[in-house]
């Protein structure tokens, strides 16, 4: 928002203007989305299923391989910033960095503390994807997201017009696809109902003509 001088209001670590957040709402913000997404991750976990982008391909590193879900996905991201920061900037770079670093550490943490007795995988399936959906949007209205293709999504949302759910849609079912030497038919299933459910609350969710806060 620009003030009668056309500059733009001066935001703070409390003081927020009517179209950029302050610096304690993106921390919040992106605590928040990160939190709710590994919730998301340990539910799909519990129940063996997958998702897409770079957290599915970590599902299959860690299905076939044994390796840590939390440490290949953080690597994994790791190609992805330098796209993050020439077409989007440092500042997001650095939220996407952070949201992607918390969300693998707490991956690893919460399963000592978070048990599912019995989860069925459709309903791992309706919560997890809708629980990862609702955190990246969060991260998302921070400017920020979870790295890998979310940023390929964002950036085909602002410089395209894509809608960033559909894009994000298209490259989870290349990597689902991948799924087929490692899981069987129903966990697959599941899986793309995973991958659709998240995918959904992103595109009737968020649009940018909708909310501006930067």
């Amino acid at each position: 928002m620009a003030n009668a001088d056309g500059q733009k209001t001066p935001v703070g670590f409390w003081a927020s203007a009517s179209d950029r957040h302050s610096i304690a709402e993106d921390i919040q913000g992106i605590a928040a989305g990160s939190m709710l997404a590994a919730l998301g991750v340990t539910m799909l976990a519990s129940a063996q299923l997958l998702i897409g982008g770079t957290a599915g391909l970590g599902f299959l590193m860690r299905y076939s391989t044994g390796l840590s879900f939390g440490l290949v996905f953080f690597a994994l991201n790791l190609p992805f910033y330098w796209l993050a920061y020439r077409r989007l900037g440092l500042a997001f770079t650095v939220k996407t960095f952070s949201a992607v670093a918390l969300t693998s550490v707490l991956t690893e943490v919460l399963p000592a503390f978070i048990t599912f007795e019995t989860l069925h995988p459709v309903v791992a399936a309706l919560f997890g994807g809708l629980l990862i959906g609702t955190g990246m949007l969060a991260l998302f209205r921070h400017r920020a997201s979870l790295g890998g293709f979310g940023i390929l999504a964002l950036y085909l949302q602002e410089r395209a017009g894509w809608r960033a759910g559909f894009v994000q849609l298209a490259l989870d079912l290349l990597v689902l696809a991948l799924s087929f030497f490692v899981a069987t038919p129903f966990v697959i299933v599941c899986s793309i109902v995973a991958a659709a459910t998240l995918n959904l609350t992103l595109a009737i969710n968020h649009r940018t003509d909708r909310y501006i806060v930067r």
